[in-house]
């Protein structure tokens, strides 16, 4: 891209962080009343009225009949799916509805209402029971609970059981499905539905399934004296694999013997001595490289290859890290992380032509190893905005679709899972131009994460493409607190925003399942230790909802981590991880270069947002100033250094 060109979509980019989706998303006219309108009606109070066309009628009459459920009549419950065929709302009462006529057992009028795909596997079960109590179990109806029981290695909800009694009872689940799906069992780790398909097995075949249920959870020398059949191959493997994920010297020590007494093949042994090996890498246990080498190279996936040079990275053993990243499969050897480290492991070995050819393709990838590579060879960063302005009518053509609308105002009231069925209802009638616009439209709503869940990945559909949005996938909200929390705690502003978009994605409400909350995701028992230092007042975890007093908490948290552990990209691992694993991986490897301790990181989630975090910074230096610190020097904590430019590659 010229560089004029590249420089009014960066204008154009800039501009945009003081646009709608920077400001505070404000409630409409109509939001607090629709807010009180959905409480009183689930909480079975007097509905204050809203306006004949408020886009939220529909929820509010669901969650009066969702909270009466047991009480609604038939009419009544096919009134309201006439009245919102086709919404979301209807597709929400009808899984809702169908769950009630099951428990109901009113088959007839389950089957009347069914739409095939509606809920989950629950709901498929009940479907199967309606036909067969309504007489309607044909040819048809066993060979799809057959196929539904042959595919069950998991565990199935409980609304399938009455289905597969019924298939036991018509004489059409013979030993032979059992058996497929205590191997599929087997398979998945699952020892409670082996014993469960067991149950109607000969009496032997019944304690022989048992005995490979066991095994799953505890593999010993007793596998040696079963029969040897592949069946009992799948489960000792399988067993022997389980093992080596907590003692892979346990599983090494046993494999000879039982491979030996059941006759292994090479799909049996590979199995064992892959999980010997990766759990063993993983954890940088003794043996690591042999354990490696003793797997076959046709047994190898993406994982064990980058695991192979993790490996050798941690012993420093350049010439063998790089003979790993040489041994990859091409489409992952050229991936940007491991064209820069094979670059970095030329360097080493004092290839610095062939290290600096591979840097330049490195160096095309705007990422965390791109940007390194760019660094090393003293590029400008490569960004290659994507020019996504819609006009006013466009705009507002896709803000002012029904569901769309709906999905706008569940949101703003704080009804983000009837929001989200919305949104999918929307965009699965939208074009691409349409969906980008609809990523625009609900970051002025305040909801910026569909930045990332509403573009690149949609629909199982990939528009790499979409990677180049940098203004909607790297949203800017709370600048003004951002830069003044900055300050005070003496930290680079595009920093703390690369976290909040890597924890919250600038969602205030998003909580975690270990229950962290807010744009920094701070744990309560956290901003009550870090507000007890700081002097400030602390009203509890809910207050680290409140935008400004999660920036003020999170920020000076950051910083006490930033103290603690000096260099940044430690830092960074520790607000992810925790003192514990960072104070391990310090003492393991305390003098390697950042970016080899990075990628040497045991956990996969920490050692990839140390990454994220690093790369998104010197997205939002862009978003911020235009310019970024080099990330070599972001990383070490480094102040002064002369600022990168972007530019566009050829």
């Amino acid at each position: 891209m010229p560089q004029a060109k590249f420089a009014i979509l960066l204008s154009a980019a800039l501009a945009l962080s003081a646009g709608p989706a920077a400001a505070q998303a404000q409630e409409r006219p109509g939001d607090e009343l629709a807010r009180r309108a959905l409480a009183a009606a689930e909480a079975g109070q007097p509905v204050p009225p809203l306006r004949a066309d408020h886009p939220l009628q529909g929820w509010v009459a669901y969650a009066r009949l969702h909270r009466d459920l047991s009480r609604v009549t038939h009419p009544e419950a096919a009134a309201f799916l006439a009245r919102h065929e086709g919404q979301a709302v209807a597709a929400a009462f009808r899984a809702a509805w169908l769950g009630e006529l099951a428990r109901r057992r009113e088959w007839g009028a389950f089957r009347a209402t069914w739409v095939p795909g509606t809920g989950g596997d629950a709901l498929a079960c009940s479907e199967l029971e309606a036909r067969l109590r309504t007489g309607a179990a044909d040819a048809a109806w066993d060979a799809q609970v057959q196929a539904l029981w042959r595919g069950a290695g998991r565990s199935q909800p409980d609304a399938c059981d009455p289905v597969f009694a019924a298939l036991a009872e018509r004489g059409k689940l013979d030993d032979a499905l059992r058996w497929s799906r205590i191997e599929a069992a087997i398979a998945e780790g699952q020892p409670a539905v082996v014993r469960a398909a067991a149950r109607g097995l000969p009496a032997g075949e019944r304690a022989q399934a048992e005995a490979y249920a066991a095994y799953l959870g505890k593999a010993d020398a007793s596998a040696a004296t079963w029969p040897k059949t592949a069946r009992s191959r799948l489960a000792a493997s399988h067993g022997l694999a389980a093992l080596a994920r907590s003692d892979p010297d346990a599983a090494e020590a046993l494999l000879p013997r039982i491979a030996g007494a059941l006759a292994f093949g090479d799909a049996e042994r590979n199995r064992v001595l892959y999980q010997i090996a990766l759990w063993t890498v993983a954890s940088y246990g003794e043996g690591g490289a042999r354990r490696l080498a003793a797997v076959p190279g046709s047994a190898y996936d993406a994982r064990l290859h980058e695991w192979r040079v993790r490996e050798a990275l941690a012993r420093s053993d350049w010439p063998a890290a790089l003979a790993a990243i040489e041994r990859m499969p091409e489409a992952q050897r050229s991936d940007s992380r491991w064209t820069y480290f094979g670059a970095r492991l030329r360097e080493l070995s004092g290839d610095r032509a062939g290290a600096r050819a591979l840097y330049a393709a490195a160096a095309r990838d705007p990422e965390f190893h791109g940007f390194l590579a760019a660094d090393r060879i003293g590029e400008p960063y490569a960004l290659c905005p994507l020019d996504h302005a819609a006009t006013p009518a466009e705009k507002a053509a896709v803000a002012a679709d029904p569901a769309m609308e709906r999905s706008m105002a569940l949101y703003r009231i704080r009804r983000a899972a009837w929001a989200e069925r919305e949104w999918r209802d929307a965009l699965s009638r939208f074009d691409d131009r349409q969906r980008r616009i609809a990523v625009e439209v609900a970051q002025d709503n305040g909801w910026f994460d569909r930045g990332v869940f509403g573009l690149v990945n949609v629909g199982g559909a990939r528009r790499p493409e979409e990677r180049r949005l940098y203004t909607l996938r790297f949203p800017l909200h709370h600048d003004t607190l951002i830069r003044a929390e900055s300050a005070r705690n003496r930290l680079d502003p595009a920093w703390v925003a690369a976290e909040i978009r890597a924890e919250s994605v600038f969602n205030p409400r998003a909580r975690s399942p270990a229950n962290a909350r807010g744009l920094m995701q701070v744990l309560p028992e956290t901003g009550a230790a870090v507000a007890r230092r700081l002097g400030v007042p602390w009203t509890g975890a809910e207050s680290l909802y409140d935008p400004a007093t999660n920036i003020r908490i999170g920020t000076a948290y950051l910083r006490e981590m930033k103290d603690t552990y000096a260099l940044p990209y430690v830092a960074i691992a520790a607000y992810n991880a925790g003192p514990t694993p960072t104070a391990r991986w310090q003492a393991q490897r305390p003098a390697m270069d950042p970016d080899f301790w990075i990628e040497t990181i045991t956990y996969r989630e920490t050692r990839d947002y140390v990454a994220r975090v690093l790369a998104f910074s010197v997205i939002y230096d862009w978003r911020l100033d235009g310019s970024a610190v080099p990330v070599s020097d972001r990383k070490l904590g480094r102040a002064g250094s002369a600022r990168k430019p972007f530019a566009c590659p050829a």
